[in-house]
């Protein structure tokens, strides 16, 4: 069988990360060395996503009036600008990968050098894009990265996905890579969450098992033959 990977690293980034960072995850520093390993495999596509936000964005609870604007606690229901029978509840956040600042920068010490393709995503103020493919709305879609096209250009066979967060962005992106088609692999090692608690992650295992996407070591087989096409 054909076996042609491609390497997705998600939203590495100044604002999802301590000491400074507005959504800092707890660890998302600790996991850019075994991300910058994972970069020097022989992936036959290595692709970068980072949330890319204008300042009146949708998700940021600044965004919203008071009471019901608290970063972390509140939510907010929104309806597809193009179909307003689709609605989606969406949690609100603070201020957070604001084009041009800081926040946005992907990590000093991510080997970005090694990427070939970059996905700025959540450009789009109307919506929220924690996947790497496209928004949550389905009928009909209103952002859209080109990011299953380009996989599909290359002949990618299996997407592994790495990076922040493990329970948002990465589980957005791992699902939409397995409803594209993809063989899709999540190296748990590689990730962290914004809530890391049992409950949480289970749920999102459970979401992994129905689609058959696999939540892999850093060292297992599948890494394994990634390694061995060198």
């Amino acid at each position: 069988m054909v076996f042609k990977p491609a390497l997705v690293v998600v939203d590495v980034q100044e604002d999802f990360c301590p000491p400074h960072g507005a959504l800092a995850v707890t660890g998302g520093r600790d996991i850019v060395p075994i991300i910058n390993e994972f970069l020097s495999f022989p992936f036959a596509l290595k692709v970068a996503t980072k949330d890319f936000h204008p300042q009146d964005h949708i998700s940021f609870a600044s965004n919203h009036p008071a009471p019901n604007n608290k970063p972390f606690e509140s939510k907010a229901t929104v309806a597809n600008p193009y179909n307003p029978d689709e609605r989606q509840e969406m949690q609100l956040w603070p201020d957070h990968c604001v084009q041009g600042t800081k926040g946005a920068e992907f990590l000093l010490e991510l080997d970005v050098g090694k990427v070939d393709h970059i996905v700025e995503k959540g450009q789009d103020k109307r919506v929220e894009m924690y996947s790497a493919f496209a928004d949550p709305f389905r009928n009909p879609r209103v952002a859209q990265s080109n990011l299953a096209e380009k996989l599909r250009d290359a002949g990618i066979t299996d997407v592994f996905v790495v990076g922040l967060s493990a329970d948002y962005c990465v589980k957005f992106t791992a699902i939409d890579s397995a409803k594209e088609g993809f063989r899709t692999w999540v190296v748990g090692d590689a990730t962290r969450a914004v809530d890391p608690s049992s409950s949480s992650m289970d749920a999102v295992y459970a979401e992994y098992a129905e689609l058959g996407i696999s939540v892999v070591g850093r060292d297992a087989a599948q890494v394994e033959k990634v390694k061995s096409l060198a």
